[in-house]
């Protein structure tokens, strides 16, 4: 006897019922599951990134029948080489402050007892006059009894030192998830790339695939075009202080790569040298510093970092820069590489539209 078309109908419905229920489940369970662990998704997204940068470093340190074994050991060394590449400029950095610790206890003491003295170009300054006489007021006396150093009282200072070593302690606890992450991704980088391009490939089909290469390619040219060019900047722009016979010239130059790997952030290392200079009377150096840092910086962010992201994503211009800028506005730091895949994205459609 033929099934009845009603039992049928109520089977087709039943079952797309149960499809529906089990989607609903899956995604109750994944939001759970994210939100559990929403405290460490920027440490997993930094290792994604970074993941994704190596990749082609660890395809050739790999072999398709590897063991174990070596597969852990390649991603230890790697995760290795990620980490000191982190940490040791600040160590550097560290280490010189500790060295002249001593140099800044005198320096702030003398401050202390005697005030700052107004500097001579701050004269011909704009509103010359009315900045001379604040600083007279509040910085030129000995400060103990400074204007504005009375803002300093009442533990604001005790506060704000306990907040900053609250954030860096929490700096290093993610960054030590990072480095696991990464370790993770990178021993089983091979399998879990094939699976999840199989995931893909199942869901969204060959477009999805091609979609999520050109989105890890995106993110592979901006952390290039992020670091090299920040590097680039930090040695001409090191140059001019080594020229204009800056103190710790090569440590200043370090600041300013690290600095200039963020758009537009090299202007504060070399501004900030540029009027220290200015304070020793030494307008030539100081003039020398910012018509250096000006033009290096104009020409990298305008020219050679949109380029160097571009011409691997095909984007134009004005999409690598606001995708760039509003990135890191909308995610912080790692929004820096999430903007320019989103873009990508963005691109892609509409010139599949377009066809």
């Amino acid at each position: 006897m033929p099934p009845s078309p009603f039992a049928t109908k109520d089977a087709a419905d039943g079952k797309r019922t149960q499809r529906i229920a089990t989607w609903v489940l899956y995604t109750v369970l994944v939001a759970l599951a994210i939100w559990i662990i929403r405290s460490f998704i920027p440490a997993i997204v930094w290792a994604l990134v970074i993941a994704i940068v190596v990749w082609p470093l660890l395809q050739r340190l790999s072999s398709p029948k590897q063991s174990a074994a070596r597969a852990s050991v390649v991603a230890l060394l790697l995760t290795t080489v990620v980490g000191l590449f982190v940490v040791l400029p600040f160590a550097l950095l560290v280490t010189q402050v500790l060295r002249e610790a001593h140099q800044l206890i005198h320096w702030i003491r003398d401050v202390a007892e005697t005030g700052f003295a107004v500097p001579p170009f701050v004269a011909h300054l704009p509103f010359g006059n009315q900045i001379t006489a604040w600083w007279q007021t509040n910085l030129a006396r000995p400060l103990e009894g400074s204007p504005a150093m009375d803002a300093l009282r009442g533990g604001h200072v005790a506060t704000a030192g306990r907040h900053v070593g609250s954030l860096a302690l929490k700096g290093i606890v993610h960054f030590g998830f990072m480095l696991l992450a990464l370790f993770v991704l990178l021993r089983s980088g091979p399998r879990l790339a094939e699976q999840a391009l199989k995931a893909v490939r199942r869901v969204f089909g060959a477009d999805g695939t091609h979609l999520v290469i050109r989105m890890t390619a995106a993110v592979r040219a901006t952390v290039t075009g992020l670091v090299v060019v920040g590097l680039g900047e930090g040695v001409l722009i090191g140059a001019a202080y080594f020229a204009t016979g800056l103190p710790h010239a090569a440590e200043l130059g370090l600041i300013t790569a690290v600095a200039a790997m963020l758009p537009f952030c090299a202007p504060i290392a070399f501004g900030g040298a540029a009027l220290w200079l200015f304070s020793q009377n030494q307008m030539v150096g100081a003039f020398a510093v910012l018509a250096t840092g000006g033009v290096v910086v104009f020409i990298a962010e305008h020219f050679v970092r949109p380029g160097i992201i571009g011409s691997s994503t095909r984007l134009p211009f004005l999409l690598v820069l606001f995708g760039i800028l509003g990135g890191a506005e909308t995610f912080g730091l790692v929004g820096l590489f999430i903007g320019p895949a989103l873009m990508t994205v963005l691109t892609l459609l509409w010139r599949e539209a377009m066809r």
